[in-house]
């Protein structure tokens, strides 16, 4: 039971930091690039005492050869004077570094192959790690640059539609107000086609009526003589009616 409820929260838990790698792709990038900064360092640190394991041994092996070199001349020496025991006991010595100088030498040797591969190998696997590393970042830019695109061809689909809806609306609008201006129109037709003429006539002739005796009695008080309506011009006569013209026959012979 108890591992059954584990297994499940481990689901739980894995599809949770799953979610959240999938939405910070960036802050996984740099904790690799950490991850191997931090890598790189701790091997360094074991190639550091690896090439110091090796300078150890070029040391041991330069401490050697002087005492070869040392041996040598002491046991040529005791042997030159006839001192063949003490010669004998430096031949031996001489030997015996003799076979520690190979053995060092030997050991020394493998140690520099050992570095020299250490050092390609953290050289590949770095250069590698750094390409997976530039190919993600690259894969990043490009994901958030396709959409970015994907967003502003998104957001200008929406502005067409926008502007497609703008204009049907505009177009109702512009209906309606014809409408309304044909419907004004009609009833201001309508109202002067219903208007008396005859009553606006007879009060113009009164207005004129009226103002004809207020001006007799101005020059009557003032003992003014009135000037004579002015009368209607005569109509033009009439332009007399051209004499028929009277064709001539042919003469008779």
């Amino acid at each position: 039971m108890w591992q059954r409820i584990r297994t499940l929260f481990r689901g739980f838990l894995s599809l949770f930091v799953t979610g959240l790698e999938k939405a910070n792709p960036k802050a996984l990038i740099e904790a690799e690039k950490e991850n191997l900064r931090a890598q790189i360092a701790r091997y360094n640190t074991s190639l550091a005492q690896h090439a110091g394991f090796c300078e150890r041994l070029l040391r041991q092996i330069k401490s050697l050869e002087a005492q070869e070199k040392e041996l040598a001349a002491k046991a040529a020496a005791h042997l030159r004077a006839g001192n063949r025991d003490s010669a004998g006991q430096y031949a031996l010595q001489l030997q015996t570094v003799k076979a520690q100088l190979e053995e060092n030498r030997g050991q020394l040797g493998e140690a520099e192959k050992t570095y020299q591969n250490l050092i390609q190998a953290r050289d590949v696997t770095v250069r590698e790690a750094k390409a997976k590393i530039q190919k993600l970042e690259r894969l990043l830019t490009e994901t958030e640059m396709f959409e970015a695109q994907a967003e502003l061809q998104e957001m200008a689909a929406g502005m067409i539609s926008s502007i497609g809806g703008a204009g049907d609306t505009l177009d109702r609008v512009e209906g309606y107000l014809n409408e309304r201006r044909d419907q004004a129109a009609g009833r201001a037709r309508v109202a002067g086609s219903t208007l008396d003429m005859t009553d606006v006539k007879l009060k113009e002739g009164e207005q004129k009526a009226l103002a004809d005796q207020a001006l007799a009695e101005f020059a009557s008080a003032y003992g003014l003589e009135m000037p004579a309506a002015a009368e209607p011009a005569a109509a033009a006569p009439a332009a007399p009616a051209p004499q028929p013209i009277k064709e001539m026959g042919p003469s008779g012979s």
